[in-house]
């Protein structure tokens, strides 16, 4: 993807980017940090298990994931991802996903990236439905759900393995505007 091709980010803090095979060190550095992965099912033993995910960001097939590197604008730090899982272009349908770095916490950078990144999911890409699943316990990521125009749609019990033990999640889903 060219970086014209790219959402483009409103905040002053941080731009987006292509993530990048280097970007795995720093971003299992903030990912190994137990506060960060609290409340997500991330399960990360080691950088080299961000290896299969880039595998599927570089694959051109039409349903692979796509992630983008959330980056400080002066001097160019990975403080974040966000992009698409479960694409279905048959369907126009994908779940976004988002980490963040505590470095930028409380400073508007989710719900901000997250709008940006949604508009263009419903506007470049051509997505007709956006959904969110959401650990139950998260209530900072519910929060820029909210904020970002999702609406709670379901309870997902026993959804997903979060280390070793069962996790409920909530789903959220924000359609496009279609006339």
């Amino acid at each position: 993807m060219k970086a014209a091709d790219l959402p483009v980010s409103a905040h002053p803090l941080v731009t987006l980017r292509q993530l990048e095979r280097s970007d795995a060190p720093a971003w299992y550095a903030y990912l190994a940090d137990p506060v960060v992965v609290e409340h997500t099912s991330w399960d990360l033993r080691c950088a080299d298990d961000l290896q299969a995910n880039f595998d599927d960001y570089a694959s051109a097939q039409p349903a692979s994931s796509i992630r983008l590197a959330i980056v400080l604008r002066e001097g160019g730090q990975l403080v974040g991802t966000i992009g698409f899982n479960a694409i279905s272009p048959q369907h126009r349908t994908a779940e976004i996903a988002y980490d963040l770095s505590p470095a930028v916490w409380g400073q508007g950078v989710a719900t901000s990236i997250a709008a940006s990144v949604m508009d263009w999911g419903f506007q470049r890409l051509g997505f007709l439905r956006i959904q969110a699943t959401v650990l139950e316990s998260n209530e900072r990521s519910i929060r820029v759900l909210e904020r970002c125009g999702f609406e709670r749609e379901g309870y997902l019990r026993c959804y997903r393995q979060i280390r070793g033990r069962s996790g409920n999640f909530w789903l959220y889903a924000r359609i496009a505007h279609t006339p």
